[in-house]
């Protein structure tokens, strides 16, 4: 997959202008990469576009337009796209009620280390959590946490010829699986692989 290049992106003005028609295109393009595992755990599966959008929305929010800015925001989003030999997620932990969620956060101490793909006939691939960023103390984890799930040639290749995708979770405090997940789903992260 192509990096996002600081030459690539739209300038906050230009932006601006064609805001609204590229949040909509973004909005569409999620629901066939989002999967959801239960009633509080999301995995939005990232790619170019998805990102692309991230990065233009945060130079917006922050008002960055100098370069040292745009190349800052790039070096930390351009780590979310695949590769073409892996996929990647946003996984959300959502509990409205803050005092439930203080209390789930605190019990689901590794969730994103018990996440896991599995394309059919082949060996689950277990998501790497979170590389070089903190996202639990002792006391808690995170609600937001950031996966890649390697996949071997085989799995590629198996996925490019239609094999079937599950997705799961296996945590003594919360254990979820989908099996397969929606076909539009695996056609768009196959999408994503070389």
């Amino acid at each position: 997959m192509p990096r996002i290049t600081a030459d690539s992106l739209l300038s906050l003005e230009a932006y601006s202008k064609q805001r609204a028609q590229f949040r909509a295109k973004v909005i569409a393009h999620k629901k066939s990469r989002t999967v959801r595992l239960g009633d509080c755990v999301t995995l939005i599966f990232e790619d170019e576009l998805t990102v692309r959008y991230q990065v233009q929305e945060m130079l917006r929010v922050e008002r960055i337009f100098d370069e040292k800015g745009i190349r800052d925001e790039l070096d930390t989003y351009n780590a979310l796209v695949p590769d073409g030999r892996n996929l990647k997620a946003t996984m959300m932990i959502e509990y409205p009620d803050p005092a439930e969620r203080r209390i789930r956060l605190g019990k689901l101490i590794g969730v994103a280390d018990r996440v896991w793909i599995r394309v059919e006939g082949c060996p689950p691939a277990w998501a790497i959590a979170d590389e070089d960023l903190d996202r639990e103390t002792e006391d808690k984890t995170s609600s937001v946490h950031f996966l890649r799930f390697e996949l071997s040639g085989a799995m590629r290749r198996a996925l490019h010829a239609g094999a079937a995708l599950s997705v799961g979770v296996d945590h003594p405090e919360f254990s979820q699986r989908i099996e397969p997940i929606d076909a539009a789903v695996r056609d768009s992260l196959a999408s994503d692989l070389e």
